[in-house]
């Protein structure tokens, strides 16, 4: 592991440095691409929310808060937790501190953000353990909607990189299954917001929505044409081909970071399943994926061995650290708690490239913004939620 001011490298130093050579104090554009998983409903499989209910609404909550940060009575409150504090303050620190442009994609949600956001015309996933989580022809369209967006932005930002983050609950899960899918031992390896992964439970769900797709053994089609899309279609979840798609458009012209741990190595290995199986244009080497510390060194994961059998992908970590933080919400993340999520690890690492912000700076605009949070939502007025559709109750 090597070190560039307060990032880590943690896999492909050479070109993880190189990469942040060539982005210092360049200003980033932040992309937060939200979808729905049904398998994010089921009980304990994740902690971004304290109840099914509440994680159905967590990527609408977040993308308010991204865009808005901290007001009274925001339509959609930040979901409760039950150990720890959204990652969605580190996040909207940075973008806050340093005005970066914010765009918001919806690739398939029960219900639609309540700020400004482009529609891909996706649709919500069916748990994965199904084997039959999208239709392929929605698999089809939002890939060629993050082709076409990955271009647009990148064309707007031709000198710097896009941030493409994420808010999917229970996205770790079907990371599991599209890495699995693809050939890789993540079993054991992903990471999850609970302090101590669920592996058995995700490793179940997996094995058995690779089984009903009839995918479990899939060696001799792992390179055709369509292989990705449909593993995809099966266990997938629509944030992942967006985002694989947006990844291979806009690295042909600028800088890519994947912003989060588990989920966007699966969307790199993804990206490049694709990229390799259908013989289309990308350059990898403008790519790497951005985590938290607490992911790269999270003692019931291995994220850093699932990066090395990916292969060319540099792991960066920010070293972000929250020990002395005076709020226990944060201090949490030090326990292992909630982790990553909507960027903040990639947005950590901007704030090092582009502010050149040490520990304690960083620390202080986080710690600034959530006592403004908990100013503001000391009695939040909860949003008269509409019901869950039928085929999620």
């Amino acid at each position: 592991m090597s070190k560039v001011s307060l990032v880590a490298i943690h896999t492909q130093a050479q070109q993880g440095q190189r990469w942040l050579q060539q982005f210092q104090g360049k200003k980033p554009l932040f992309a937060c691409i939200l979808g729905f998983t049904e398998t994010g409903l089921l009980p304990g499989i994740s902690a971004a929310g304290a109840t099914p209910r509440d994680r159905q609404y967590t990527a609408i909550a977040d993308a308010e808060f991204l865009v808005n940060g901290p007001r009274p009575h925001p339509q959609y409150p930040l979901p409760p937790l039950q150990v720890g504090a959204s990652p969605a303050l580190i996040s909207r620190a940075v973008i806050a501190a340093f005005d970066l442009p914010v765009r918001i994609f919806n690739s398939g949600l029960p219900s639609p953000p309540a700020v400004a956001n482009i529609d891909l015309g996706g649709s919500p996933a069916r748990c994965l353990s199904r084997g039959q989580a999208l239709a392929i022809a929605t698999v089809q369209h939002l890939f060629q909607q993050g082709l076409h967006w990955g271009q647009q932005l990148a064309a707007q930002h031709p000198d710097s990189y896009l941030i493409l983050a994420e808010c999917v609950v229970g996205g770790t899960t079907t990371a599991l299954a599209i890495l699995t899918g693809l050939g890789i031992e993540a079993h054991g390896k992903v990471n999850s917001s609970h302090a101590i992964c669920n592996h058995d439970q995700k490793w179940a769900l997996v094995q058995s929505g690779l089984r009903q797709a009839g995918l479990l053994h899939a060696t001799e089609h792992r390179h055709t044409k369509d292989f990705p899309f449909r593993l995809v279609a099966a266990v997938g979840d629509p944030m992942q081909i967006v985002v694989a798609g947006m990844a291979i458009a806009a690295s042909r012209s600028s800088g890519v970071l994947l912003a989060g741990g588990t989920q966007m190595l699966a969307v790199y290995a993804l990206a490049q399943a694709i990229a390799q199986a259908n013989n289309l244009d990308w350059q990898p080497q403008q790519i790497v994926v951005g985590t938290t510390r607490w992911v790269a060194q999270d003692p019931t994961g291995d994220t850093i061995a699932l990066a090395h059998q990916i292969g060319e992908v540099p792991l960066l970590a920010s070293q972000l650290s929250f020990a002395t933080a005076r709020h226990e919400p944060l201090r949490a993340y030090e326990r292992g708690f909630v982790k990553e999520g909507v960027g903040a690890g990639g947005c950590a690492i901007a704030a090092h490239l582009y502010g050149k912000w040490n520990q304690i700076e960083l620390l202080s605009a986080i710690e600034t913004l959530t006592d403004q949070y908990q100013s503001v939502s000391a009695s939040p007025t909860v949003p008269d939620k509409p019901p869950l559709p039928n085929r999620f109750s």
